[in-house]
């Protein structure tokens, strides 16, 4: 941030290795998640006004450590990146979002969009 750093990223190759100077840092620390990107990930940095409820179209296993569920935010942000809402949802409510698996949206536009996700049964609360 101060400028005194400078970061490097190396491709490796077979016979030889090329050295790249990364020179613009701010897109490389949204990119990465380090600097919080609101355009990028479609969510603000404040506490979501969250609802959700088991998916009712799921056939989770009861014995399953993963519940599928419903989500919409009511406070009109909009999820892009999955990453970037599970690292909010674990800070806010202590919720365990699967980032491995599927996930989609359901919505008119200009109305709430409803996402259906995956999350670690333990760690849902109202």
């Amino acid at each position: 941030m101060a400028g005194k750093s400078r970061l490097f990223a190396v491709w490796p190759g077979e016979w030889s290795s090329h050295l790249f100077v990364i020179d613009d840092l701010d897109e490389y620390a949204k990119a990465h998640g380090i600097k919080h990107d609101e355009e990028r990930t479609g969510l603000k940095e404040h506490v979501h006004d969250v609802r959700w409820e088991p998916n009712p179209y799921a056939s989770d296993s009861p014995r399953s450590p993963y519940i599928s569920v419903s989500v919409t935010l009511d406070c009109g942000c909009e999820i892009h990146d999955l990453r970037a809402f599970a690292d909010q949802m674990k800070e806010q409510r202590g919720w365990n979002v699967a980032t491995s698996g599927g996930w989609g949206s359901s919505g008119r536009p200009g109305e709430s969009r409803t996402y259906s996700l995956r999350v670690r049964r333990k760690s849902l609360t109202q």
